[in-house]
This record gives C-alpha cells, sequence and structure tokens, in this order.
C-alpha cells in the first residue's frame, strides 16, 4: 500500500540530514561554556543548574563534533545555515501537509485515544513488539501519533523559536522573544532541553524502525510503497 507522500518523504530526509549537521555543530558551540543557567545571565562563578565541564574533553574529542576540531565560530556558520533549512523545510511540510490532509487524516488525535484505557493498551501492545492494527495496517498508533505530533508542533518549533532568541539581530528586532522564554540563559538552556528530547525521540524512533522490520520501513520512506507484514494480513 502506498503510506508515505512524497512531501512527507522528501521532508523526513532532508531534516535527518539537517538535525544530524545541527546536532554535532550545537555539541561544538557548547563546548565554548558547557554550563546552563536559568534567568538573563549566566557566567563561570554563577550557579548552573547543569554543568558539563567534566564531559568537556569528550565533547571536543571530534567524534560527534562538527567541525571535528574545537572551532566555535565554524560551529556557529554551520549551525546557522542548517537552521535555515530546518526551519523552512519544517514550514513547507506543514503547509504541504495541511493541503494533502495529512495531518488530518493520519496524524489527528482523537479524544478515545488518549483515554488512559486506551494509552495502557497501545503501551502493552508496544512491549509485545505488536506495533500494527491487523484491521488497518497502515494507521499510526496513539503513541506514534503523540510522539509525531510532539516532534512537529512543539519541539521542532520550540528549538526554532529559542535559537532565535539567542541571535543578537533578533532581539533587537523582536525583544519580546527574549522576554517570552525568560532571558537569554533561560533561552538557551530551554534550547538544549529541546534538542536532548529530539535526541531521545531519534533513538528511540530508530529502535523501533529496527524492531519493524528495517528494509521494509526504510523502503516505505524512499518510495512511498510499504509491504504489509505476513502477520498482519
Amino acid at each position: 500500500m502506498y503510506r508515505h507522500r512524497l512531501a512527507t518523504r522528501l521532508w523526513h530526509w532532508l531534516t535527518a540530514v539537517t538535525i544530524f549537521v545541527m546536532i554535532g555543530s550545537g555539541i561544538g558551540i557548547l563546548n565554548a561554556h558547557p554550563r546552563l543557567y536559568w534567568g538573563a545571565y549566566g557566567a563561570n562563578f554563577d550557579h548552573a543548574w547543569l554543568d558539563l565541564s567534566s564531559y568537556k574533553d569528550w565533547m571536543r574529542s571530534g567524534i560527534f563534533t562538527i567541525p571535528r576540531n574545537y572551532n566555535l565560530a565554524l560551529s556557529r556558520r554551520w549551525h546557522l545555515t542548517f537552521a535555515l533549512v530546518l526551519g523552512f523545510a519544517l514550514l513547507a511540510f506543514m503547509v504541504a501537509s495541511l493541503i494533502n490532509r495529512h495531518f488530518q487524516r493520519d496524524l489527528r488525535v482523537r479524544a478515545k485515544e488518549v483515554a488512559p484505557r486506551h494509552l495502557i493498551a497501545d503501551a502493552a501492545a508496544h512491549a509485545r513488539f505488536d506495533f500494527l492494527n491487523p484491521d488497518d495496517p497502515a494507521r499510526y498508533n496513539t503513541l506514534q501519533k503523540l510522539s509525531y505530533v510532539g516532534v512537529i508542533f512543539l519541539i521542532l518549533p520550540l528549538m526554532i523559536l529559542t535559537g532565535l532568541a539567542l541571535s543578537p539581530g533578533m532581539d533587537a528586532a523582536w525583544p519580546w522573544l527574549l522576554e517570552l522564554f525568560g532571558g537569554r540563559q533561560s533561552a538557551r538552556s530551554i534550547h538544549f532541553i529541546a534538542a536532548s528530547a529530539l535526541v531521545a525521540f531519534i533513538v528511540i524512533h530508530l529502535a523501533l524502525v529496527i524492531l519493524a522490520g528495517p528494509i521494509g520501513e526504510v523502503r516505505s520512506m524512499l518510495t512511498g510503497w510499504w509491504r504489509v507484514p505476513e502477520d498482519d494480513r
């Protein structure tokens, strides 16, 4: 069956590459000052709610950073360039998904789906590695919908807005944006938390793709066509 439309597939792979670059360059930026604060200000002698200084050598090892050597200026250039790709790609995907009704048809969460009994049953099915509904195997289950909606409408927009709040140019044009997040250091902390939540989603997503059958899942995201597993026909 035809499962993924062209707009979804293009956005998926473009965003995958973009997020990979932004995580690597983001670690490179964090290397410059691996301490996070709340409020408008924060420096070496202020209380940090999270101190990653002990991981500084690991973060500077070049295994996960872009560029591989410590270079704050280049990390910022990579990060900001791909931030534009992330923002405009997300906007284009949202418009296309409204037009082709992907959001309304596949991601709309109904009231009965968030009832405690339904969520518990869905979680139990996941624990049994039973991911598909035999009556409608192409339909997203509730946990899928909630995770996708959370990423598309919460985590990614939050990363974009907090990233904009860290820009001095945007602060001059939209001072309300920095105030919205409670100051520059709060915006930086929220940006880090949103990025960490996205990394957690990616790890879980990849694990589930492997458990569900990586060949079929990747093929469907490349071609759009998905073969229903034999046990669910």
